[in-house]
C-alpha cells in the first residue's frame, strides 16, 4: 500500500472514494482539509499549495486517507509512461546488460507493485534508479544513468 506513495507524489491526482460506512471513521481536521481538496483534478503539489502544506506532512495525511479508503490515484488523470519511454528504457537497459534486460524491467516493474501499461509517469526517476542498481560494470551504469536523466527530463516537460 506504501509503494503507492513512495517517490515523487508531487504529480500524483487522487480522487475520494466513497464508503458506505463514512460515519465511523474518525477524521483530524487536517485529514479533513485533504479530503476535501481532492477531486480527481488538482496534483498533490496544487493540493499542498492551496493547504499550504509540506509534501512530507501531505504524504502522511494522504496514506492516512488511502488506509482508510476514503481516497484513490485518480488513474484517468494519472500520467503514465508511453511506449516510447518504455521502449527506449529497454534499448539502454539492453546496451548496459545484455538480453536479459526485458525480464529485468518486467520484474523491477512488478516489484513495484505496478504494470507496464500503466507505469505511472511520477515513479519513473525510481525505476530507472532501481535497474540502474542492477548494473554491475561502473562504466556501463554511468552511460545508463545519463541517457536516462535526460529522457526523463523530456516528460517531465
Amino acid at each position: 500500500m506504501t509503494a503507492v506513495f513512495s517517490g515523487d507524489i508531487s504529480g500524483m491526482v487522487l480522487k475520494r472514494s466513497l464508503r458506505a460506512d463514512l460515519g465511523e471513521v474518525s477524521l483530524d481536521s487536517q485529514m479533513l482539509q485533504v479530503l476535501m481538496e481532492l477531486d480527481g483534478k488538482k496534483r498533490l503539489s496544487e493540493v499542498a499549495q492551496s493547504l499550504q502544506m509540506s509534501m512530507k506532512d501531505l504524504r502522511g495525511v494522504v496514506q492516512k486517507l488511502h488506509q482508510l479508503k476514503l481516497c484513490e490515484p485518480a488513474q484517468d488523470s494519472m500520467p503514465v509512461l508511453g511506449k516510447d519511454f518504455l521502449d527506449f528504457l529497454s534499448s539502454q537497459l539492453s546496451r548496459a546488460m545484455g538480453p536479459i534486460a526485458d525480464v529485468v524491467i518486467e520484474d523491477e516493474i512488478r516489484e513495484m507493485g505496478e504494470t507496464a501499461n500503466r507505469f505511472p509517469a511520477h515513479r519513473a526517476a525510481e525505476l530507472v534508479d532501481l535497474l540502474a542498481r542492477q548494473i554491475l560494470r561502473e562504466e556501463r551504469k554511468v552511460a545508463f544513468q545519463q541517457a536516462m536523466v535526460k529522457k526523463l527530463r523530456e516528460i517531465q516537460t
